[in-house]
C-alpha cells in the first residue's frame, strides 16, 4: 500500500452537514487508528461561522452526536488540532488568495480540495484555484460529490468546465457506496478463488437484485430532492455502479484503469431501454402518509418545502439487461425508495434450481446474499436436511463474518475513500466515460417520465413500495428477496 505523505485537505463547504456528519468523523477514525501522519493539516473553508475557536466548538458539539460511543475526549482534542477554519466566500475569487497564503506556507505536501458544495460552484472554486496557482501542480486532487448534473448534457458541463482547470487523473468523482467492505469482498470473492467464477454466468445465475432502501423521507432536503427524484440520486450512480462490480469480467490486474475499463464495458452493454420498456420495465411511486416502527410519519407532498401536485419519484424499481455472453437472459432488477419498510442494501445473486430434485417440492435455489447496510454481511444460502429420522430440507446460511474473523473495526466508506484520496489512489472513484455511459442509460427513462401525463404511484409509507414493484418481477416467475 502506498504510504500516506504529509497533506493539506481542503474541505469547501466546510460548515454543511456532508462535513460533520461524514468526512470529520471519518478523518478523526482515521486519525485514531494513526493512519494520519501528524503533519497532515484539515482545513475547513466556510463563511457562517466567524473563526477557528467558533468552528472548533461547533465540530466538537456535533462530534459527540456523530462518533457515538467512539467518541474519546483526549483524541478529539489531539484530532481537533490538526483541524483549521478558514473563513471564505467560495463565490468570492478575491478570497482565495487567503488560502493560497495558508497552503503556500508549507511546501512538498500532498493537497487535497474536497468540494463538498452544490455542484453548480463546482466550475467557480476550480477557476479559482487556478487563477491562484493551486490547480494542475504535483499531487493535487480535486473530489467532486454527487450529482454531477442533472442529465447527461449538464453533466458534461460540469466535467468539461473541471478539466479546464484539472487533469482526468486529478479529478475523484465519489461514490461512497464503492467504498465499502462488502463491495470489495465481493471482488475478492469473485477473483481471489476459484470456487464461484465458473458459476458466475447465466448458466448457473436465474436473476440478481440490487436494493437500496431507507426508512427516512426526505426529511430537510425537500427542496434538492424534489429537483432529483430517487433516479438520479441512487439509481444513475449507487445502484449502476455496483451492478458494474456484480457484471465486471475478471480485470487483467486490480489497477484502477483496468478496473474501470471492465465496468465500463457493462454500463455500454446495458440494452437501452425504449419508451415502450419504460413503460413495462421501470415503476416510480411516490409514498404517501403511512406508518415507519408503529409511528406515523406524513405523505411526500405534506413534507416541508414540497411543491403541491410534485411529481418528484420517491421510489423506484426497474428491470435492466446487459447484452453479453456471460450475462444474456439474466434480469438484473434494481430498486431504491424512501420512507420504506427496513433500511437496507443489498445484492442478492440468486442461482437456478437443480435441474432434478430427488427430495421433490420444498427445495429453493441457492443465493448469495451481500448485506452492505445496515449491518455488513455475505451469506452464502444452502439446503440442508434437518436433524431427525425424517428428511425434511430447509435452508440454512454460510456467514463469512469478516469482523469475527480478522478482529478489526471495518473502516467506514467515507474512511477508505478519503484516504485512498490522500494516497493517490484512484481506483475506487468513477471515471469521467463511466459517468457518461450510466447517464446516457437512464435518459429514456427521464425523457419517458417528462413527456408523460402519467404520476408516480402511490404507495404507503412502512411497506415495500407499489404492488406494480412486485409485479414486476412476477411477470418473469421471480419474486424479491423478502418476499421469497
Amino acid at each position: 500500500m502506498t504510504p500516506i505523505d504529509a497533506f493539506d485537505m481542503v474541505l469547501f463547504g466546510g460548515t454543511g452537514d456532508l462535513v460533520m456528519r461524514k468526512l470529520l468523523p471519518a478523518l478523526y477514525h482515521q486519525h485514531r487508528d494513526g493512519n494520519l501522519p501528524k503533519s497532515g493539516r484539515i482545513i475547513c473553508l466556510g463563511r457562517s461561522v466567524p473563526d477557528n475557536a467558533a468552528y472548533l466548538d461547533k465540530a466538537h458539539g456535533l462530534a459527540k452526536g456523530y462518533l457515538g460511543k467512539d467518541y474519546e475526549e483526549e483524541v478529539w482534542a489531539a484530532f481537533a488540532s490538526r483541524v483549521e477554519y478558514l473563513k471564505l466566500d467560495a463565490n468570492d475569487p478575491a478570497e482565495y488568495s487567503k488560502l493560497a497564503d495558508k497552503l503556500n506556507e508549507q511546501q512538498g505536501r500532498s493537497r487535497v480540495f474536497y468540494l463538498s458544495t452544490a455542484p453548480d460552484l463546482f466550475a467557480r472554486i476550480c477557476k479559482a484555484l487556478s487563477d491562484v496557482g493551486l490547480a494542475r501542480v504535483p499531487n493535487t486532487r480535486v473530489v467532486l460529490e454527487k450529482p454531477l448534473g442533472h442529465d447527461l448534457d449538464s453533466s458534461n458541463e460540469i466535467n468539461d468546465a473541471v478539466a479546464e482547470y484539472f487533469d482526468e487523473q486529478q479529478i475523484y468523482r465519489i461514490d461512497h457506496y464503492l467504498g465499502k467492505e462488502p463491495v470489495l469482498n465481493l471482488i475478492a470473492l469473485r477473483f481471489a478463488n476459484t470456487l464461484l467464477e465458473p458459476l458466475w454466468r447465466r448458466e448457473w445465475i436465474r436473476d440478481v437484485q440490487i436494493t437500496v432502501t431507507e426508512q427516512v423521507g426526505v426529511e430537510t432536503r425537500a427542496d434538492f430532492y424534489d429537483k432529483t427524484g430517487a433516479l438520479r440520486d441512487m439509481i444513475q450512480n449507487h445502484l449502476l455502479q455496483l451492478l458494474t462490480i456484480v457484471a465486471m469480467e475478471p480485470p487483467a490486474s486490480i489497477d484502477a484503469d483496468a478496473v474501470r475499463d471492465e465496468k465500463l464495458k457493462v454500463l455500454r452493454a446495458l440494452k437501452p431501454l425504449t419508451q415502450e420498456d419504460v413503460h413495462t420495465k421501470v415503476v416510480r411511486g411516490q409514498y404517501r402518509a403511512g406508518a415507519i416502527n408503529g409511528k406515523p410519519v406524513p405523505g411526500y407532498q405534506e413534507e416541508p418545502g414540497v411543491p403541491a401536485g410534485s411529481k418528484a419519484e420517491t421510489f423506484v424499481a426497474l428491470k435492466a439487461e446487459i447484452q453479453t455472453w456471460r450475462w444474456a437472459g439474466v434480469p438484473f432488477f434494481l430498486r431504491t425508495g424512501k420512507r420504506l419498510q427496513e433500511r437496507m442494501a443489498e445484492i442478492v445473486i440468486n442461482f437456478r434450481e437443480a435441474p432434478h430434485s430427488i427430495y421433490g417440492r420444498g427445495t429453493s435455489p441457492n443465493r448469495l446474499v451481500i448485506q452492505l447496510q445496515p449491518d455488513e454481511s455475505v451469506r452464502l444460502y444452502l439446503m440442508a436436511k434437518e436433524p431427525g429420522n425424517q428428511v425434511r430440507l430447509r435452508p440454512v446460511h454460510l456467514d463469512m463474518d469478516f469482523k469475527e474473523t480478522f478482529k478489526t473495526r471495518s473502516p467506514e466508506a467515507y474512511e477508505r475513500l478519503l484516504m485512498d484520496v490522500i494516497r493517490g489512489d484512484i481506483s475506487l472513484f468513477v471515471r469521467r466515460d463511466e459517468q457518461r455511459a450510466a447517464w446516457r442509460w437512464v435518459e429514456p427513462i427521464l425523457d419517458s417520465w417528462e413527456n408523460s401525463a402519467e404520476g408516480p404511484k402511490p404507495y404507503t409509507a412502512g411497506t415495500w413500495g407499489p404492488a406494480a414493484s412486485s409485479a414486476l418481477l412476477s411477470r418473469d416467475g421471480l419474486s424479491w428477496h423478502e418476499e421469497s
